[in-house]
């Protein structure tokens, strides 16, 4: 059943006969205040089993961490201002933050929710800290479809007036842009793109189109958008479009390089010494390789659906 989300904290001054509560503690009381009271609950006590026997050692380990440790801040933040009736004295504006954090949010714990058990859990022997952290994974699950159903819940509408973030271009460029920040720790390694010109271009691909989509999403988060010297839909179309070139580009050069033995590629796991054995809390180079492959197509079918849904909006303003 759809819900309605009703900003109760913003004052509101249009008519002496209508007026909005302020710092109302029945904002944790709507579906909204109650489903982050949910995924603040969810990420500190999946922190919190993870801390308690230390089973969080290794960059794996690490990230899993610092995705419980971040949501939970980010969230107590977005409910403290939604009490204080705050949202006028924020930095960013409160149409686009709320729903860009979600889904960065949602990532981030499916993100958890899948690295932490295959990389980290699955070594661990039988005990304590094994069910600690199989625990852990459960209340990630949790948190991740808590910020998911937030997404849902709060998107645009057709018809309504929102934030861009809340539409289904702005909600892409979130996407894209964390598909980036996977790719980025996949290739973290220097030696996987270092050998040949044609690795280094698309790591340099997938850094501009992430400088791109960030700027985008900045731009609305900081209500900057009037201060470009064209019109936002076409900037948008813009750099769409870009992407979708650079990706495409990318998607070509990236398997070629990495899994055709004619170009010193490795075109079976086999043949890949440090993958012979598998080493706990980390990732062989050949899978880093296949991962960045898929991740690349991935985010070049993104971009597609963000050119196509960007360049509506250009029609539409014609």
């Amino acid at each position: 059943m759809p819900v309605s989300v009703t900003r109760t904290t913003i004052t509101t001054t249009t008519t002496s006969s209508s007026s909005t509560i302020v710092g109302s503690p029945r904002a944790l009381t709507q579906p909204l205040g109650l489903l982050r009271l949910l995924q603040l609950i969810s990420t500190c006590v999946a922190f919190s089993l993870v801390a308690s026997v230390g089973a969080w050692t290794g960059p794996m380990g690490n990230w899993s961490m610092f995705t419980w440790c971040f949501c939970f801040a980010v969230t107590f933040i977005i409910l403290i201002v939604e009490l204080g009736g705050l949202q006028a004295r924020f930095p960013l504006s409160w149409r686009n933050f709320p729903i860009t954090y979600a889904c960065y949010a949602a990532l981030f714990c499916l993100s958890a929710s899948i690295i932490y058990p295959t990389t980290y859990v699955q070594f661990m022997s039988h005990g304590r800290s094994r069910d600690h952290a199989i625990a852990a994974t459960t209340f990630s699950c949790i948190a991740c479809l808590a910020y998911a159903t937030e997404v849902a819940w709060t998107r645009a509408r057709p018809g309504e007036i929102t934030g861009y973030m809340a539409t289904v271009p702005g909600l892409l460029k979130v996407f894209e842009t964390f598909v980036a920040c996977v790719i980025f720790a996949f290739i973290s390694d220097p030696h996987i793109y270092q050998r040949e010109p044609a690795l280094e271009w698309c790591v340099a691909v997938y850094a501009i189109c992430f400088i791109l989509a960030a700027v985008a999403i900045l731009l609305n988060l900081g209500d900057c958008t009037n201060m470009l010297p064209i019109p936002f839909p076409s900037f948008l179309s813009g750099l769409a479009f870009l992407s979708v070139l650079m990706y495409a580009t990318a998607i070509v050069l990236w398997p070629l390089y990495q899994f055709d033995e004619r170009y010193g590629g490795l075109s079976r796991r086999s043949r890949d010494v440090g993958c012979t054995y598998r080493h706990p809390h980390s990732v062989c180079g050949w899978d880093r390789r296949l991962a960045v492959s898929i991740l690349t197509g991935v985010n070049l079918l993104a971009y597609v659906f963000d050119l196509v849904y960007s360049a509506r909006l250009v029609f539409v303003k014609v």
